[in-house]
């Protein structure tokens, strides 16, 4: 009894960070600055440094990253590009740029806090739980989901400022702790969020789609849709693959094993009604001896025609937990879904999953 309870303390520790209230350990104010971010190379698997993959996902590499800046960490959402700049946005609304791997770096590393509108400045700090990161290339704007406001706000190019800010009465019922984790826009404009803990009647999470932006007062009312996860997870980030996939990552907690993460992929239909059921369809899942921790953030590029998914993880500003930034390619060849049970892309009979 004596040996499990560090492991109870923790997961205790961990369900309190993950309440809607400040927190000590998330920094309370971060100047813009030049950020410097130091990345140390890891295996896959504790085990057996020679893994390569998880489930139907080829590992490409991961890296555990750390700062002297106390305002780094937290991240809870991502955008990448093939050349290897991240732009990673903390639950405590702070954007943080920096380059990963080998290639030329094409910005100066930043840290710096989201531009705030003057009539919202009575806020407290803790208040701007960032959330969900969307950036359309045509217009160089972004989006933002904001989990304890319950809002969805657009800023300009280069985040010079906030365009426009929207809260939903949709969302209001979701728990503030586990509104708005997951946003993303399609290909034809509308824009689709998830709840991580909004619940329909039949167990499904709770789904929002609009035909326009979110974030401006004349857009109409959105239409309501369920998502289904793998079971026992909770969605915490989602990002499109192309015009007819969506990529879902999804997180769960527990005493034996802790944060683990599954990796999940949407079939979205030709049509999107009321009520329509968006089925997750698990790729890989992360759970030891494979790197596992409180993944929240995603992001997917394209690499010799190759789509490549990139995950983080927020470190809630913790020292036992870490940020952990992971890249997979996905295989072009058709496969099927990891069986029950798999953990590390190996099936019980020895072959390799396929995801068809």
């Amino acid at each position: 009894m004596a040996s499990a309870m560090p492991r109870i303390l923790i997961v205790l520790a961990l369900a309190v960070l993950l309440l809607p209230a400040p927190h000590l350990s998330k920094p309370q104010s971060v100047q813009a600055g030049r950020l410097l971010v130091r990345a140390r190379a890891l295996p896959l698997s504790s085990l057996d440094p020679g893994l390569a993959y998880a489930g139907a996902l080829d590992y490409l590499g991961g890296w555990s990253l750390e700062s002297d800046n106390p305002g780094f960490g937290g991240l809870s959402s991502l955008l990448a590009d093939p050349s290897g700049q991240m732009l990673g946005l903390s639950d405590s609304g702070i954007l943080m740029g920096f380059h990963i791997g080998p290639g030329a770096e094409r910005l100066r590393p930043f840290i710096a806090p989201l531009p705030v509108r003057a009539k919202d400045r009575h806020r407290p700090w803790w208040s701007w739980d960032s959330e969900a990161l969307v950036h359309d290339p045509a217009t160089d704007r972004y989006w933002v989901g904001f989990e304890l406001l319950q809002a969805v706000c657009r800023y300009g190019p280069g985040f010079a400022r906030v365009e426009a800010c929207r809260a939903w009465p949709e969302m209001f019922a979701w728990p503030e702790t586990g509104s708005i984790e997951s946003l993303v826009r399609l290909p034809d404009g509308r824009f689709l969020a998830i709840g991580e803990m909004g619940m329909t009647a039949d167990g499904r999470h709770e789904a929002l789609l609009w035909d326009g932006d979110p974030a401006e007062t004349a857009t109409a009312d959105p239409v309501h849709l369920r998502y289904a996860p793998p079971q026992g997870y909770r969605p915490t980030d989602a990002v499109m693959l192309d015009a007819r996939h969506m990529l879902v990552l999804n997180r769960r907690l527990t005493l034996q094993e802790l944060f683990t993460a599954v990796i999940a992929i949407v079939d979205l239909p030709a049509r999107i009604d009321a009520d329509t059921v968006l089925k997750a369809r698990p790729l890989a899942r992360l759970a030891p001896p494979l790197l596992a921790d409180n993944f929240e953030g995603m992001a997917v590029t394209r690499e010799a025609g190759r789509p490549v998914i990139w995950i983080i993880s927020d470190d809630n500003h913790e020292f036992f937990q870490r940020t952990l930034l992971l890249r997979f390619g996905l295989r072009e060849l058709p496969f099927h879904p990891p069986l029950e049970g798999e953990v590390d892309g190996r099936r019980p009979d020895g072959g390799v999953s396929r995801y068809r």
